[in-house]
């Protein structure tokens, strides 16, 4: 096989952005998959407008919608008596960051990257289990970075990848979207993914059964309770209702091994409402998802060799931006090999690197640290809960100070970063007040 210049490791949605990305930018891509077909586990997943924006620019958006839903409204309520406390209004949302909030299955999703990568002629391999990954250097190149000593200027021509069967690849970089348990990252730093001590059950419920019938698919709800939540939406036009039940497993606090197991879903959604108890019945029970994240770190680059996706930033899914930020990822790689070119046309890599990473890793660490603290909040209890309550009341349903810096343009630099929001205490409430002043996303829990 010819050299290609670009090699892509791992074939999820992260990868397959990444691919289409460089592709339209007229480089020559090669994706290497790890499994032995390309396919995405899981159910649904919430696009908001940070995301849509960039399918619009990859011609993408149309047939997204006619896949999934365009939601009306956003809902948050009390898992413990069915109460709403919130509501973004999804349409009003739209017109402001000029982009829609959608929902879709993954998988739909996933094979629609599939098929526009398969149009720009990215070349995809299955069964390719990359096992180690390297630069191909010039003399004078520091080892760790693949730059020169003297300069600090790139003199690496390359980075290769060895698979599991002896085989290699090489190119003019690797982009490594190889997920939660990269080895890739092992490159760049020492560490382990994070245990929440939180599992997620899945299921997906057809439209002509009552449970179905008895709820709005034009919402997303998420009701919030304590070490519990459970969020439902509409998939596919409405042809099925996406739940997620999401539970902090005792077992995973105890130390125990086989933590997440069915028995302790049943047993952390006792306490909540009946229309959350009722939808327990519909998870599919034969597997779960432990949620785990890994700490932020702000070096994603060694060499000719750039981390992307969840190899960078796995976050926790409060805030929804896990594939997001993977598409955002290769959108931004993208647009930074257009803006580096030499005069002769080839890619100023280095150059385009450097600038990728000179933006990508603040904006995501912003989201994976929020991420964790949403989630925190979410999962209150006794007076915490009743304080986050009161303020999730009193917050007007057309501010949008605590998602602007997540759902405007994606940044190509720094300074195009929008600063975050003021975090407001939990303490500033009265949990017998009637009112309080408006919040959202901010509300820390201290």
């Amino acid at each position: 096989m010819s050299r290609p210049d670009v090699l892509i490791v791992g074939g999820g949605i992260g990868g397959l952005g990444a691919a289409l990305a460089l592709s339209r930018q007229g480089l020559a891509v090669r994706l290497l998959e790890r499994a032995t077909a390309f396919g995405e586990v899981g159910a649904g997943l919430q696009l908001a407008p940070n995301c849509t924006r960039i399918l619009d620019d990859y011609g993408l958006l149309d047939e997204a919608r006619s896949l999934g839903v365009v939601p009306d409204a956003m809902v948050m309520r009390d898992a413990l008596d069915g109460a709403e406390l919130t509501r973004l209004d999804l349409r009003d949302l739209e017109r402001r960051y000029g982009y829609p909030y959608l929902v879709i299955h993954r998988s739909d999703l996933h094979a629609l990257l599939l098929r526009a990568c398969e149009r720009a002629g990215v070349e995809l391999i299955t069964d390719a289990h990359v096992t180690t990954y390297e630069n191909t250097r010039t003399t004078g190149t520091d080892k760790r970075t693949g730059t020169d000593k003297r300069t600090g200027t790139g003199t690496g021509t390359g980075a290769r990848v060895t698979l599991a069967s002896g085989e290699t690849h090489e190119a003019g970089v690797v982009i490594a979207a190889d997920g939660l348990h990269s080895t890739a990252r092992r490159l760049l730093v020492d560490d382990e993914p994070v245990s929440s001590a939180y599992v997620a059950y899945r299921g997906t419920v057809p439209a002509e059964l009552e449970r179905v019938r008895s709820v709005d698919l034009g919402e997303v709800v998420v009701h919030v309770g304590p070490s519990c939540h459970f969020v439902h939406y509409g998939l596919r036009g409405g042809e099925l209702l996406n739940q997620v039940a999401v539970f902090e497993s005792p077992k995973a606090l105890a130390g125990q091994e086989d933590w997440g197991t069915p028995d302790e879903l049943d047993a952390a959604f006792a306490r909540t409402c009946d229309f959350v108890r009722d939808g327990l019945p519909f998870m599919w029970r034969d597997k779960w998802w432990r949620m785990f994240d890994r700490d932020p770190v702000m070096t994603w680059v060694h060499g000719r060799i750039a981390l992307l996706g969840d190899a960078a930033h796995p976050p926790l899914q409060y805030i929804a931006q896990g594939a997001i930020m993977a598409i955002e990822d290769g959108w931004v790689l993208g647009e930074h090999v257009a803006r580096h070119r030499t005069a002769e046309g080839s890619v100023d890599w280095d150059a385009a690197l450097a600038a990728y990473e000179a933006v990508r890793p603040e904006h995501c660490r912003r989201v994976v640290t929020t991420s964790r603290a949403w989630g925190e909040l979410w999962h209150l209890d006794g007076t915490a809960r009743e304080q986050r309550n009161v303020l999730l009341r009193a917050r007007d349903t057309y501010d949008y100070a605590f998602v602007d810096w997540l759902y405007g343009p994606t940044a190509l630099t720094p300074d195009e970063e929008p600063p975050m929001f003021t975090p407001i205490p939990l303490t500033s409430a009265d949990a017998g007040a009637a009112s309080a002043g408006p919040v959202s996303g901010g509300v820390r829990a201290t």
